[in-house]
Parts: C-alpha cells; sequence; structure tokens
C-alpha cells in the first residue's frame, strides 16, 4: 500500500485536484481517503463473492447495486471506492466519475487482510461525514456484518449513532432497503488473526 502523505506544497484539496488526473497501475485501486492517495491490489476470492451475493440480493426494480463507483463526500477531500453503492435508480445523475454522497441510500465494504483499520476506523468517519444513510460492513475475518445507521457529526468527529453486528449465518434486516440479506454463504478468510473492531 502506498500513501501520498508528505506533500508540503499541496494540501488536502489540492490533492483533489491531483488525483482527478491520477492513474494507477493496472490492477490497482485508488482511493482518495481525507487527502491521502490509498492504493490496494485485487481483492481475494472470498471478498469478491461476499460483494456478489450481496449484490444478487438486492432487487434491481428498486435499487442499484453499483461496483467500483467513486464517490464524492460532499466538504471533504475524499473520494472512496466502496465494494458496493446501493442508490435508487430515480437518484442517479445523467452522467459523471463522482456520484454525490447525498444520493447514496448504502454503502458497502467487505474487509480485506490489509482493510480493516480503513473499514471500521476512517471510511465509518467519511461516509458519515458524508450523510450516507447506512454503511454496511461485511467482515469475513470476524465473519460478521455491522450495520451502522444514523449518521451525525462533521468532518473527522463524524460517526454512526446506531451499530448492530450480525453473525455470518444469521439474516440482516436491511430495513433502509426494505429487505432482508441472507448471509449464509458468506466466506470466511482462514488462519487470519482476529482483530477487535468494530
Amino acid at each position: 500500500m502506498w500513501r501520498a502523505t508528505e506533500m508540503t506544497a499541496v494540501d488536502e484539496y489540492g490533492m483533489t485536484k491531483f488525483f482527478e488526473g491520477f492513474e494507477p497501475p493496472e490492477g490497482v485501486t485508488a482511493e482518495l481517503l481525507r487527502g491521502e492517495i490509498v492504493m490496494m491490489a485485487s481483492p481475494d476470492l472470498v471478498h469478491n463473492v461476499i460483494v456478489m451475493l450481496i449484490g444478487r440480493q438486492i432487487p434491481l426494480e428498486r435499487w442499484y447495486s453499483l461496483q467500483t463507483q467513486d464517490v464524492d463526500i460532499v466538504d471533504e477531500a475524499s473520494e472512496p471506492v466502496p465494494d458496493l453503492v446501493v442508490v435508487a435508480p430515480d437518484a442517479l445523475p445523467d452522467s459523471g466519475r463522482l456520484l454525490p454522497s447525498p444520493l447514496i441510500t448504502m454503502v458497502v465494504e467487505v474487509v480485506s487482510k490489509t482493510s480493516v483499520t480503513r473499514d471500521y476506523g476512517v471510511k465509518r468517519s467519511i461516509y458519515a461525514a458524508g450523510k450516507v444513510p447506512a454503511y454496511l460492513i461485511a467482515d469475513p475475518i470476524m465473519a460478521q456484518c455491522v450495520l451502522l445507521t444514523n449518521p451525525a457529526g462533521q468532518g473527522e468527529d463524524a460517526d454512526y449513532r446506531r451499530q448492530e453486528i450480525i453473525k455470518f449465518g444469521d439474516p440482516l434486516p436491511l430495513e433502509i432497503l426494505g429487505l432482508e440479506l441472507d448471509t449464509s454463504d458468506f466466506g470466511t478468510f482462514p488462519g487470519v488473526r482476529p482483530h477487535r473492531y468494530p
């Protein structure tokens, strides 16, 4: 993972401008998180299957679940790329690389072996600051889903006021989407040390 943190001549919002023209190497995803460019290699198969299983359970006639969609967090030098972005079809703009966070109903991140602190830490704060109503973390290290709702606060002090933890295998009610998510086929990473989040 490479971070552009020592940019003395460029402030956070200058990084936003720089990031517009930045092209990561092939097979690498890049995100701008509070002025830092974070690059990640292609994810594990377990990760991709969970993303697919979640996306397939979201009814297309009511919601679009988009992958590799860049998100514009209002008033932040952040352009995260969630594993899934769930948005009502009539809320989508006609075109554009960036989807403004106020249009989004839910974001999903599936934890990888190297993204634990980002998914549970800075991204939790960033999505709350962007007023995304629901943030779902699917965690194949701990075999759990963490559903965060009711965003409050601004900037780095932003957070979600409600948190619900559901073990893989148990049904996960997603009231905001009007559905119940089946987690019984979500896989886990073998032999990975547990962490202490959320």
